[in-house]
């Protein structure tokens, strides 16, 4: 239809049409599944369908003619009162919204036959339903033949339009886009009585003036690109930092009119001075006129401060509503991520055998498009853990004196500046023995411990990884990667996670998130002359220590913290920057981590709680070790954003290195400078170690790296004579990490040696056309091997 790459084709408007009307039949049917004989469901259903079928025919996809024309037939023969759509027969439409939102075109085999066996299992229902002449609405669908994905689209409009469209293939494009979209909006509004079609109208043939309404609608949507939207929001960030700058550029205006005004006084005090004087009566004027003239500047400054400041009210005032308004377009109603799960709930409790009553709440509340993304997958386990072991069998109930439909409710709210999203149940609660023996069973405490384990702490152990209560597989539960799941995901958007449970009355799951992911608060903190900045929901606590409680044990520094030692690091040798000048008898720290990996990290002094706007950073320059985006202060300067996890994982490598300094003392860079620095990158921990013993005890000066990524972060931001490193690693292998290694105009000279287990001569070929300059196996060297390749490549240790 077009040339303009830009715009979709007909076939993708098509898949749009279908995903819309897929929405409202599935929920329609929800409605229908509670509510049989519900009016505004069986009209919204029957519309949606007309609709899929009218757009369907329009792009010649002959499969969804006929589904949709079948489903149709159903809710029609419903509406009429001639059928009755109980379970099984819905269970037999939602098989055909799950066709609908995948049907692609008439070519698709795997579709016509998924919609060839749907069909048929609705005829079958449908021959069953009583005729009721004329009243049926059916329209004659065309065979096979007479419409093809392949043959030219043709819609019936008016002479006119006819003829501009077959003129102007934009025209056509838009006119069918229109009727697409007129098509769906109609669909999506509330139900009315159907109006009577005369025979022979075409399927979109009010498709202009719905467009044309639909066009003026102020709550219509829009679709616009996710980088679009967070560059507005940056950009509007930007923009109320910078409004903040007149403020104190008012301020030193200020400082301008005091000036002003005490010369003016001064200048007085001259006049004064000088009248009883007989001066030359030009002297006199020209007195008089530079009086004059700085009473007038005084005048005209002060009403330009008066401008000022006003302006920088409204200023300050409409950037405000800007970013506000910029950040609201990142958030959406919770309902746009919880659209399948009605459908889920249902689909679940029925293979399971039990009555439950699903419940939303707080389907309006705003949250932010990333942690709705995110969310789908953790509320799905969520809630088939809640079908699937808490709520009990309609019999059970029964016996229980509970009433056979259980009750299972999402609900999502705004609380104390977090979202709280809730899931709960009124099932059995959770069998705390049966979960002490199972922690038991499985090894992971032994029985005394479990014994004495709080109702809380026994709770934290449905969290572990493939942990389960379940002793058997189903297709439902029992690998335990449900709650496992759930954390991750938790704690990846700086969020908790809590269970409580009564026993006999039900479960209750709460998730704590934050409100968006484009806003965090932080704490800033300066290393080095530098302000970073560390997310709060990271830090565990803020300490002033002296340095007389830092002990030294086993060559590594600790601190007593909340009743155990943990260990202490400094931020220096975390970012790799010079050691602070002043030593004091106290340092700031901050406690970061949980578990066996809690650090306390040493920092230069605390800046104070800053609530920043993230700024992404450009994606050109990849990931940027210990560093996750940047932000503005108020101020306008930049401050960039630690990766606490990089954090940790930069603290654990240092560790393992053996590279840790004393927070006593600074440490002398210049004398490691001396030395030969070596990177080691491999993601296996034995090999690692084998290669940083066997270099370290011949004097050089070893680093690690986990991985390819790791090593090129490494590799920017410190200064090694040579790089050691395996091929086959996550996120990137060997030979890429050498290639741009080489590439890199200040890198090039950097000599680098693959050490694989492949003694493969396609990979040694690979290896050094990519610049490796040695290719050593390890299958086949021994540690005299290794140590002659690194001596040829940079010579001694010492140098």
């Amino acid at each position: 239809m077009t040339d303009d790459p830009r715009r979709p084709s007909l076939i993708d408007l098509f898949r749009e049409e279908a995903r819309t009307q897929a929405r409202v039949l599935n929920d329609g049917l929800l409605v229908i599944d509670r509510a049989p004989g519900d009016p505004a469901a069986l009209e919204a259903c029957m519309r949606a369908a007309h609709s899929l079928k009218g757009a369907a025919r329009i792009v010649g996809v002959q499969v969804g003619v006929e589904l949709a024309h079948a489903m149709e037939d159903c809710f029609v023969a419903a509406q009429e009162g001639r059928a009755l759509l109980d379970a099984e027969w819905i269970d037999e439409l939602l098989r055909g919204v799950d066709i609908v939102a995948r049907i692609g075109n008439d070519e698709d085999e795997s579709a016509r036959d998924a919609v060839g066996a749907c069909v048929a299992a609705l005829q079958a229902r449908m021959a069953g339903v009583v005729p009721h002449g004329a009243a049926v609405r059916r329209e004659v669908v065309p065979p096979v033949a007479a419409v093809s994905a392949a043959a030219p689209v043709v819609v019936t409009q008016p002479p006119a339009a006819t003829a501009d469209a077959s003129n102007d293939a934009d025209a056509a494009f838009n006119l069918l886009a229109d009727a697409l979209r007129a098509e769906a909006a109609e669909a999506m509004t509330p139900a009315v009585a159907p109006a009577s079609v005369p025979p022979g109208t075409p399927a979109n043939a009010p498709a202009s003036a719905n467009a044309n309404s639909s066009a003026n609608e102020p709550g219509r949507m829009l679709r616009v690109r996710a980088d679009n939207l967070d560059r507005l929001l940056s950009l509007s960030g930007e923009s109320l930092v910078e409004s903040r700058w007149l403020k104190p550029f008012a301020q030193s205006m200020l400082r301008v009119k005091r000036v002003q005004r005490d010369s003016t006084r001064a200048l007085d005090r001259l006049h004064e001075t000088l009248a009883d004087l007989k001066l030359d009566p030009r002297a006199h004027a020209a007195l008089e006129e530079l009086r004059r003239l700085t009473a007038e500047s005084q005048h005209l400054l002060a009403d330009r401060l008066a401008d000022l400041e006003s302006f920088d009210r409204r200023s300050t005032h409409l950037s405000q509503q800007l970013y506000d308004a910029a950040l609201q377009c990142r958030m959406r109603p919770f309902g746009d991520g919880t659209g399948g799960l009605a459908r889920m709930v249902r689909d679940v409790a029925r293979s399971l055998g039990k009555k439950v009553r699903w419940q939303l709440v707080g389907e309006s509340t705003q949250v932010d498009r990333d942690i709705l993304d995110l969310l789908e997958a953790p509320l799905g386990h969520m809630l088939r853990n809640a079908l699937d072991h808490g709520i009990e069998a309609p019999a059970v109930r029964l016996a229980r004196g509970k009433p056979e439909e259980g009750t299972l409710t999402l609900d999502a709210r705004h609380t104390a500046g977090a979202l709280l999203i809730t899931v709960s149940d009124d099932g059995a609660g959770i069998d705390l023995e049966a979960l002490r023996a199972s922690i038991v069973r499985k090894k992971l405490a032994s029985g005394e411990t479990a014994a004495r384990l709080s109702e809380a702490e026994l709770l934290e152990f449905l969290f572990l990884p493939g942990f389960s209560l379940r002793d058997q597989v189903t297709e439902v539960s029992g690998r335990g990667v449900g709650l496992d799941a759930v954390h991750d995901v938790v704690k990846r958007v700086r969020g908790t996670v809590r269970i409580t449970q009564e026993p006999g009355l039900g479960t209750r799951v709460q998730l704590q998130l934050p409100l968006t992911l484009s806003v965090i608060r932080s704490l800033l903190i300066e290393v080095a002359g530098e302000p970073y900045a560390v997310p709060l929901a990271h830090v565990n606590r803020t300490l002033h220590v002296s340095r007389a409680d830092i002990e030294l044990l086993e060559g590594h520094q600790h601190i007593a913290f909340s009743g155990r030692r943990i260990g202490v690091v400094t931020a220096h040798q975390i970012l790799d920057t010079a050691p602070p000048a002043d030593q004091g008898g106290t340092v700031c720290m901050i406690v970061i981590g949980d578990g066996p990996q809690t650090y306390g990290v040493v920092v230069d002094r605390f800046l104070g709680e800053r609530m920043l706007v993230v700024q992404p950073l450009d994606p050109r320059l990849g990931k940027i070790r210990n560093i996750t985006a940047g932000a503005l202060m108020e101020n306008g300067d930049p401050v960039l954003i630690a990766d606490v996890d990089d954090w940790l994982r930069s603290v654990e490598r240092l560790v393992a290195g053996g590279d840790l300094k004393h927070a006593q003392h600074g440490g002398a860079r210049a004398a490691q400078r001396a030395t030969r620095r070596v990177l080691v990158v491999d993601d296996s921990l034995t090999v690692r170690e084998l290669e940083r013993k066997l270099l370290a005890t011949r004097g050089y000066d070893v680093t690690i790296a986990v991985d390819g990524m790791d090593g090129w972060n490494a590799v920017r931001g410190e200064r090694f004579d040579l790089v050691i490193t395996d091929i086959d690693m996550p996120r990137m292998d060997g030979i890429e990490l050498v290639t741009l290694i080489k590439r890199d105009p200040q890198l090039h000279a950097l000599p680098v040696m693959i050490v694989s287990y492949k003694d493969r001569e396609e990979d040694r070929r690979a290896g050094l056309d990519a610049g490796a300059d040695y290719y050593l196996a390890k299958g086949s060297f021994h540690d005299e091997a290794l140590l002659d390749a690194v001596r040829d490549l940079i010579g001694e240790a010492y140098g």
